[in-house]
């Protein structure tokens, strides 16, 4: 499915390519010619289909370019180990846990205070 992705980008940008040519072609061939264009006031319409086509198409040319790449670029053979350089991940976690504990040794246990006057609460006095 991954292969096709491309595929549909393409397409979906030969669609407005498409149809802005195909009004300026409906346009041309409605008005006769481009001196009767002028004339009738297609002229700026027919300039700026011009326009919009030319740009559905240079982004036409850049999708079909992108196609063609991921199409041709070498996929992953999965025969071929990943090489990770020498790192063992299981090694670097087990260092991190000896030295995470040896600095953040628990706090000594505070003394509890005995009676209420030292007995603190958050809302209602505690009497």
């Amino acid at each position: 499915m991954r292969a096709l992705k491309p595929l549909f980008g393409v397409i979906q940008a030969v669609v407005p390519v498409i149809y802005c040519g195909g009004l300026l072609y409906y346009f041309l061939d409605f008005s006769g010619s481009v001196e009767n264009a002028k004339q009738t006031g297609l002229w700026p319409t027919i300039l700026g289909l011009g326009a919009v086509g030319l740009f559905f198409t240079v982004v036409l040319a850049i999708k079909y370019v992108w196609a063609f790449r991921s199409l041709r670029a070498p996929t992953s053979r999965s025969d071929v180990p990943p090489d990770d350089g020498g790192f063992d991940a299981d090694a670097a976690i087990a260092r991190y846990k000896t030295q995470h504990a040896a600095e953040h040794d628990p706090p000594p246990a505070l003394p509890k205070p005995h009676g209420p006057a030292n007995q603190r609460s958050f809302g209602r006095k505690i009497r």
